[in-house]
């Protein structure tokens, strides 16, 4: 069995608004596929962001305890569980109806800039369907960045966690 201390902790951020109440539950089953879903969030229904014009979303987090690394999450993993649920991009509407959208929220204790990805995601001190779910996972987790726990960002949108 490999030594939990080699094992990435993995933050990631759900959403549906198509089909919700199977694609999030299959989500995390596939998830766990390429590793150990240690905690699973509540499920949280949201209105959409950018484009108001369909359904609300469900939100939820997890977190995968995994041997991959953020390169393979976000290049294999994360990808492989939006094909396998049918997720499509609309270039020309990149806030549209999905069946699933997985983000990688945190990674370990990672500050990562890069051109196409930033850890921790700053989303999480801009919308309550993204802290929320996380601070329910781990509230005392403290950000890089910013100093600032979950559950302290959560309680900015009056919510309290932990």
């Amino acid at each position: 069995m490999p030594d939990p201390a080699t094992r990435n902790r993995v933050f990631i951020c759900l959403g549906s608004n198509i089909d919700a109440e199977r694609n999030l539950p299959a989500a995390v089953r596939l998830l766990g596929g390429f590793g150990t879903i240690a905690a699973t969030s509540s499920v949280y229904e949201t209105l959409p962001v950018g484009f108001a014009d369909q359904a609300n979303f469900l939100n939820a987090a997890v977190l995968l305890e995994t041997e991959r690394s953020l390169d393979d999450v976000l290049g294999e993993v994360v990808p492989s569980v939006e094909q396998a649920l049918g997720r499509v991009r609309d270039p020309g509407n990149p806030n549209g109806p999905r069946t699933i959208d997985l983000d990688v929220a945190l990674f370990n204790d990672a500050a990562i800039r890069t051109e196409r990805h930033e850890l921790p995601d700053p989303d999480i001190a801009r919308y309550p369907f993204v802290a929320i779910p996380l601070a329910e996972l781990q509230p005392g987790y403290v950000l890089p960045t910013t100093g600032e726990s979950l559950a302290g960002i959560a309680g900015r949108f009056g919510i309290q966690a932990g």
